[in-house]
């Protein structure tokens, strides 16, 4: 039995991450949880703050006491990272690099979250522009055009896997020829490795494993585990979407690697003498950009969301071990919503119409224990830090006081 998901960012920094951080993209453990409480509120959580910025769908981080917001300049084909202070919302700094030119209907700034690991920064921009920052200044370490370094073409929606940190790499999906994923080093920005003839996708991988980590990806063509200091292979499953749109990071939930689908449902891998065997398969269990979360012995999963017409979204909950759907609540979004298990137990659900709630995880019925309207339109999943749940829609970045 592999072990649970590691925190990826304590491998490559010297230096203690506080329990309070969420540093990556679904949390600290890449795994939509947090050791913070949050209690059910009477009225609306209050604001502490809120600041502009620019367009993206990429989620806001946060680590030491800084928010870190990755977005597109209005009327300007460049990509700023910002700093904002936790507390007080104050801009810290504001830096960019000039990026080639996309546009797309569903939005034309970054989707992939920054990692903060240590005293650096790293963004994957959507035309493929790696980047390192200086945490503290913003100062631009160094950026590596991945499509243009390895004769790849863009997604259609734009490049969207978010930078996982592994030891001294930085390790990204990119979809070319003998590279369809790649580590770079984190000092310099060259390449150290890069492995398989997969497409790429728009999902972000899951890092298992202590002494010997692994990073479990779904690509364009599979699930799939490599080795993080070299890529080499470890068990791949052919696990294909029939609109190549996979977007959901796998789940480890017990022995069972879980990954889901815009089209062909979800499918859940176990590992029998180290190889790879399907546990079972579900064709309703549709996810497009929502990566499941696991409470005990279930998965809670938002699916749908498929089409430009009537599109909606279903939270469901699901029996782990079978794929089993024991309930359903229809309708909780659009195209998209959040979930984080907090450190009591319950779950924040943020849906993409900017209502926040608080569940409180039941295998017989859906349970809701409050809600309130905090943003607008948003597909960016929440950050939980010290006390606070930063969100942020297509115009500004929000800060929400939820704990003490």
């Amino acid at each position: 039995m592999r072990t649970l998901p590691v925190l990826a960012f304590a491998l490559l920094s010297t230096l203690p991450c506080p329990a309070a951080d969420w540093p990556q993209f679904l949390g600290p453990n890449r795994d939509s949880t947090t050791a913070e409480k949050v209690p059910a509120w009477t009225d609306k959580p209050k604001e502490l703050w809120r600041q502009p910025v620019g367009e993206a769908h990429s989620s806001p981080v946060a680590a030491n006491g800084t928010v870190y917001a990755f977005y597109k300049l209005r009327d300007k084909e460049e990509e700023a990272l910002a700093a904002f202070d936790a507390k007080t919302g104050e801009r810290k700094w504001e830096k960019t690099y000039k990026r080639t030119t996309f546009t797309n209907v569903f939005g034309n700034g970054p989707r992939g979250t920054p990692t903060v690991a240590g005293d650096r920064v790293y963004t994957f921009g959507s035309t493929g522009v790696l980047a390192c920052w200086d945490a503290k200044t913003g100062d631009l370490k160094w950026k590596l055009e991945t499509l243009q370094e390895f004769d790849a073409q863009n997604l259609f929606f734009g490049i969207s896997t978010s930078p996982t940190v592994v030891g001294k790499h930085v390790i990204v999906m990119v979809g070319g020829k003998g590279a369809g994923v790649v580590g770079v080093d984190t000092d310099t920005g060259k390449v150290a490795w890069r492995a398989t003839e997969d497409r790429a996708s728009y999902a972000s991988p899951i890092v298992v494993g202590d002494k010997d980590p692994e990073v479990v990806f779904l690509t364009g063509d599979h699930m799939r585990s490599l080795k993080a200091d070299t890529g080499k292979e470890v068990w791949k499953v052919p696990f294909v979407d029939k609109l190549m749109e996979s977007s959901t990071t796998p789940v480890k939930a017990g022995d069972l690697y879980v990954a889901g689908s815009v089209t062909v449902g979800s499918i859940a891998v176990k590992l029998e003498d180290g190889k790879p065997i399907q546990a079972w398969k579900n064709d309703k269990l549709t996810c497009y950009f929502s990566t499941p979360v696991v409470v005990g012995d279930h998965l809670y999963m938002v699916n749908g969301g498929m089409g430009r017409r009537n599109a909606a979204v279903t939270l469901r909950c699901v029996e782990a071990k079978t794929g089993k759907v024991l309930w359903e609540k229809a309708n909780v979004g659009t195209y998209h919503a959040a979930l984080v298990k907090t450190g009591d137990g319950n779950l924040l659900f943020l849906s993409d119409s900017g209502t926040l709630s608080l569940l409180k995880p039941n295998a017989e019925k859906y349970t809701e224990l409050c809600a309130a309207k905090v943003c607008g339109f948003t597909w960016a999943h929440p950050a939980v830090s010290d006390g606070r749940v930063f969100v942020r829609d297509d115009k500004n970045l929000i800060a929400l006081q939820v704990g003490e």
